[in-house]
């Protein structure tokens, strides 16, 4: 973690940006002493709750059979 003036960090701030997200913190001080920090932005993660939609969809019998010849050579730029 560096301490860099104000003045400086004002002259260097996309330098500073720069290095807080790839992850170093940088302390901003003014006449000594530390009045801010600058640390890389890490958006919060979503809870995600597993099996929300079970037992809401339904497939049809035979949903994952092959494709017909004729669609699958359409796919694979068959004639």
């Amino acid at each position: 973690m560096e301490t860099i003036q104000l003045h400086d960090a004002k002259a260097r701030l996309s330098e500073l940006v720069d290095r807080a997200q790839l992850g170093e913190d940088v302390v901003i001080s003014r006449h000594g002493k530390a009045v801010a920090r600058i640390v890389g932005y890490r958006p919060a993660r979503a809870n995600r709750r597993l099996g929300l939609l079970r037992g809401r969809i339904r497939f049809r019998k035979g949903w994952d059979d092959p494709l017909p010849e004729d669609i699958l050579a359409a796919f694979e730029g068959r004639d």
